[in-house]
């Protein structure tokens, strides 16, 4: 049976989240100060990713709400107690200046437009609906997806199958004939394949080491490997 559907990721994927979000922290801090316990900006920005990690792995565990991860990670960083309201203040200046720095990959939009005449596309993401298809608008790439799956609403996140199951339903597709695409080779690629999906990891890094998982090094190649998608029944590497 041939690919019918790509689901996608967002975040690190057609989306430079991890850009944006130094940026964005970089700008906050130049406005709000370097918090105690970090000698250099740098630091303190791998400090924040650190963090971002952490709270979004209890997040997905279901240890915390989207609201709480958020909070968690100020109170950790600033390394001091602050009230929801302290932590929600502070989180907004952030969130101003990530917004601000919000881009597309450049091989992203391109892609998208590529395979729209081709395959039916969708997305699924750990984060929420509010967020993300807000970001898509903005983004200018929202209609280019039948459907957006959070797992905020869902109550079940990647790399749980009933996550990747539920956005081919939402596609009414059976996960058999479906390509899932992301940027984690376990969360993303590993959980897709385990779900019943055809998994891809997109690893911009070049880190390579996972044999078991089809890898591409950027979206440019992923239309071929999508043409020939017998390369499926086992693992593929390009770049």
């Amino acid at each position: 049976m041939p690919i019918r559907a790509v689901i996608w990721d967002i975040d690190d994927t057609i989306f430079d989240y991890t850009g944006a979000d130094r940026v964005g922290m970089h700008r906050h801090l130049a406005s709000e100060g370097l918090p105690g316990g970090y000698a250099s900006v740098e630091q303190a920005l791998d400090g924040w990713r650190a963090l971002t990690d952490v709270h979004w792995a209890r997040f997905a565990a279901g240890e915390t709400d989207f609201q709480g991860q958020r909070r968690d990670r100020v109170r950790a960083f600033l390394g001091r107690p602050l009230t929801d309201a302290e932590a929600d203040d502070w989180f907004a200046g952030h969130l101003a200046h990530y917004e601000a720095a919000w881009s597309l990959f450049p091989d992203a939009a391109p892609v998208l437009e590529l395979l729209a005449g081709r395959y039916r596309q969708a997305v699924l993401s750990n984060s929420s609906i509010v967020n993300q298809d807000r970001k898509l608008r903005v983004l200018g790439v929202r209609d280019r997806f039948e459907a957006v799956v959070c797992a905020v609403e869902l109550g079940v996140s990647k790399p749980e199958a009933g996550a990747f199951h539920a956005a081919c339903d939402a596609l009414g597709l059976a996960p058999k004939d479906v390509v899932y695409v992301g940027d984690h080779p376990d969360i993303d690629a590993g959980g897709a394949v385990a779900a019943g999906l055809n998994g891809v990891w997109l690893d911009r890094g070049g880190r390579g080491g996972r044999p078991d998982l089809v890898r591409i090094t950027g979206l440019d190649q992923l239309p071929g490997l999508l043409a020939g998608n017998t390369r499926f029944g086992a693992s593929d590497t390009f770049g």
